[in-house]
């Protein structure tokens, strides 16, 4: 069976690395350079936390018991670190839905527990404690973070070394060939054609768009921005989550930085300097939970575009108009690409469909009198 998966991000490269695993012939095109779009501008945030309804929060388990299998599969994991996440508010209007989201993950059986101040600084001492004042904090032990980037290279070395993948990059998909209601064939912009059995297509905040005859499935993408500074000699390992500020290590003593408040205040991704506004705001943010970041600046600010499905829900599954033309978008891929790739290539090269993913399926973007769902935190 061939497959063609367009974009190699973290969901591309899962899909490509599970059908080649499955038997398939698989081409990976890729536009630009590996996982060089939102895969590589994202936090990175491996949870099921405040992940609503049930079947959604199951998805996100299932994603993050995947990582750990594929960690074996491996033998070792350079891309994944698990080490836990704090969480805490101050703020009195959002303690409702704090308190609320603790109880329901208590309920179904996610990782989470409360801790005290004495016990954070034990564990992370560059946190100062005295921000979070007398606000009760949560734990999550078993969430953690991946590189997109290196979690895509090496998936797809291994596609191409153990079953013979193929990938291409600069190579831009412009249409969807298609003979009898069938996929058919995928061209490029430069003019190459690929035979194809199915095709499946994972480009995130790209994928509203037309190719040729395979249309697209509406989204309501937002506009996500990260600060990253210098490295700082700190010993911090877990991520940390404070009302709307997100903070972990990103490497070689770098900080990741990202606050809600900051992203809303943009419709477009930009360019941003390490010396504007934003940069300002992020760093001082943090510099208040962890005090030595003080000293330093912001080495790098960017922005990126974060693919939401139109109602806010993981898109997968095959599309209703043409038959091979396989959708898996989400906001959520960080957490769930290893399950999604799995189901992809059940689904896709096996033809072992999966019951529990029938809430995600695009033919919902599509009939005559959809009900649409609220949007999901994620």
């Amino acid at each position: 069976m061939r497959v063609v998966v367009i974009g190699s991000g973290i969901v591309g490269s899962s899909a490509a690395y599970e059908c080649a695993k499955a038997g398939a012939s698989v081409v990976v095109l890729e536009g630009g350079r590996i996982a060089g779009g939102t895969s590589a501008v994202s936090f990175a945030w491996t949870n099921a936390t405040t992940k609503r309804p049930r079947t959604y929060f199951d998805l996100n388990v299932a994603g993050m018991r995947a990582h750990l299998e594929l960690k074996r599969d491996f033998g070792a994991a350079p891309w994944f670190t698990q080490t836990g996440s704090f969480d805490w508010r101050t703020a009195p209007e959002s303690m409702d839905d704090y308190f609320e989201n603790f109880r329901q993950m208590k309920e179904w059986g996610y990782g989470v527990e409360w801790i005290d101040k004495k016990l954070v600084a034990g564990m992370e001492p560059d946190i100062d404690v005295g921000a979070i004042g007398d606000c009760p904090i949560s734990y999550y032990p078993e969430e953690g973070w991946v590189d997109p980037v290196l979690y895509s290279a090496w998936l797809l070395r291994a596609a191409k070394e153990r079953w013979g993948a193929q990938v291409k990059v600069d190579a831009r998909v412009t249409e969807i060939e298609t003979e009898g209601g069938r996929v058919l064939a995928v061209r490029t912009a430069d003019g190459e054609r690929y035979g194809a059995d199915a095709v499946v297509n994972c480009t995130g905040g790209w994928s509203s768009q037309r190719l040729g005859d395979a249309q697209g499935i509406p989204l309501s993408s937002t506009i996500g921005v990260l600060a990253f500074t210098p490295p700082v000699a700190l010993t911090l390992r877990s991520q940390l989550h404070a009302d709307d500020l997100d903070i972990r290590p990103d490497g070689a003593g770098r900080i990741m930085i990202h606050k809600v408040s900051v992203d809303l205040t943009f419709k477009t991704p930009q360019a941003l300097s390490p010396a504007g506004d934003e940069a300002t705001t992020l760093l001082e943010a943090a510099s208040k939970v962890l005090p030595s970041l003080r000293s330093v600046g912001v080495e790098a600010i960017r922005t990126t575009v974060r693919p939401f499905p139109e109602d806010g829900y993981t898109c997968a599954g095959a599309m209703p108009d043409i038959a091979g033309h396989y959708m898996a978008v989400t906001h959520s891929g960080v957490t769930i690409a290893p399950q999604l790739g799995k189901v992809v290539a059940d689904e896709v090269v096996r033809g072992n469909i999966h019951d529990e993913m029938e809430t995600f399926r695009p033919e919902r973007f599509f009939q005559a009198n959809a009900r649409r769902t609220p949007a999901a935190h994620a």
